[in-house]
């Protein structure tokens, strides 16, 4: 085992033009979800399971780990993630949105047998693609 044992979390922070309760629906319910993200059965309820549609990657389990209305929605990605979306409103209608993707592991791989080093870069540049899509979404 190593002793460096995490590599790190993939970190993505924006300022999005939009109120904070208008983020806050686009990150805590399924449709804002499915809108920029992926299709899902989310409820904003710490505790429920729900999944993921990862197109070819299938459906990944999911469960709701916290949620603080308006600042911040967590959960269990899979066997090793955790996603975090964390919110601050800013004021004038702007909203600072950062998105924390942690539990990476250089000794373990998914559950595709891909090890989380490469899923890791791969997911750290479509993290760019998809906090453009949040953008759109609540600007639009």
């Amino acid at each position: 085992m190593s002793t460096t044992s995490k590599l790190p979390d993939i970190r993505r922070t924006e300022v999005l033009n939009a109120p904070v309760a208008k983020v806050w629906e686009a990150v805590a319910t399924a449709e804002g979800i499915a809108a920029w993200f992926m299709p899902n059965d989310f409820k904003p309820v710490v505790g429920h399971e729900f999944h993921l549609d990862a197109g070819p990657y299938g459906r990944s389990p999911c469960r709701v780990t916290e949620i603080e209305p308006q600042r911040r929605v967590s959960f269990r990605w899979g066997k090793d993630w955790t996603l975090t979306f964390e919110l601050k409103d800013l004021g004038g209608g702007q909203t600072e949105f950062t998105l924390i993707h942690g539990g990476w592991d250089p000794d373990k791989a998914t559950e595709f047998g891909e090890a989380h080093r490469i899923v890791r870069e791969r997911m750290a540049q479509g993290w760019s693609g998809i906090g453009g899509k949040l953008r759109w979404y609540v600007e639009g």
